[in-house]
């Protein structure tokens, strides 16, 4: 037996409501944005597209051995040999371009909001349930405005990965630098630095282990988010990975699986070695091996 509702909230029509304002009265400034990120995708894409395999395999490859050692080159060249033999390498370049572009306007956005609301507790609390919001909505909810405000393609995967990712780089920099000690901050005061010297020169760098930690979970969540997007038309491994479940297609969906797979790896390792190359993280090091 049904029980009728007592009373409706009609959210979803208001919400409709609210989308549609937003398309017809802000039309221009989401033309300039999507024009914008589709450009910067553009560029990206031609950077790590045109060049052969082997070029593009070999200075990632560097940047691994920049990063870390050795070892991490080599298991990142097997691992992008694999993906080209799979001839998935097109499809994970779209993706790492996406991932790029998504990545840094999430960090560009995040950890200046980190750093105020680690400045301002009013700030602070009312990021807060924002913050909450976008880490718990459902990642396939983010597609649907981003299809009505920007069509289908790169613009709405890039602006659902945006707001799917960020969210970590507010908190872990808002997390870094309150953990930063205040006798340090104290002593900076002392001697007479003002407030922008002391978020420079004592806590951005204090805190940097904990920024880039949250720097490498944003990139994580951005790759997750960009095989999703292929739903919407987004390019990269998410169209095979899509092709391969509409089809029920194992083959496919395990090469395509597989070389998001190793994507993340090379991107999680990369960014953790980074992280661990401050000055604060050596020091640590130096420190717990005496």
């Amino acid at each position: 037996m049904n029980d009728e509702l007592l009373f409706r909230i009609p959210l979803g029509s208001w919400a409709q409501s609210f989308v549609s304002w937003l398309t017809s009265t802000l039309d221009g400034f989401f033309s300039f944005i999507g024009s914008l990120m589709e450009g910067l995708y553009d560029i990206l894409g031609l950077v790590l597209g045109e060049p052969p395999f082997w070029i593009i395999a070999l200075v990632l490859a560097a940047a691994a051995y920049v990063a870390k050692n050795w070892t991490l080159a080599v298991g990142s060249l097997i691992g992008f040999a694999f993906i080209y033999g799979v001839d998935q390498w097109d499809n994970a370049m779209a993706s790492l371009a996406l991932v790029v572009v998504a990545s840094l306007i999430a960090v560009v956005v995040g950890v200046p909001l980190g750093i105020w609301a680690a400045r301002n507790s009013k700030v602070s609390a009312g990021l807060r349930p924002v913050l909450d919001f976008l880490q718990t909505m459902p990642a396939f909810v983010y597609l649907i405005p981003a299809v009505v405000l920007f069509s289908l393609g790169v613009v709405p995967g890039v602006v659902a990965t945006i707001l799917f990712a960020v969210a970590p780089g507010v908190r872990f920099t808002e997390l870094g630098i309150r953990q930063v000690d205040a006798e340090v901050v104290e002593a900076g005061h002392a001697f007479g630095a003002k407030p922008g010297r002391i978020l420079r020169q004592i806590q951005i760098p204090l805190a940097m282990p904990t920024i880039m930690g949250g720097i490498n979970q944003v990139i994580m969540l951005s790759l997750s988010m960009v095989v999703i997007a292929g739903m919407v038309g987004a390019p990269g491994l998410g169209r095979p990975v899509v092709e391969s479940l509409q089809r029920v297609d194992i083959g496919l969906g395990v090469e395509a699986g597989l070389s998001v797979v190793i994507l993340a790896m090379y991107l999680d390792r990369v960014t953790a070695a980074l992280g661990s190359r401050s000055k604060v993280s050596r020091a640590a090091k130096a420190k717990a091996a005496r």
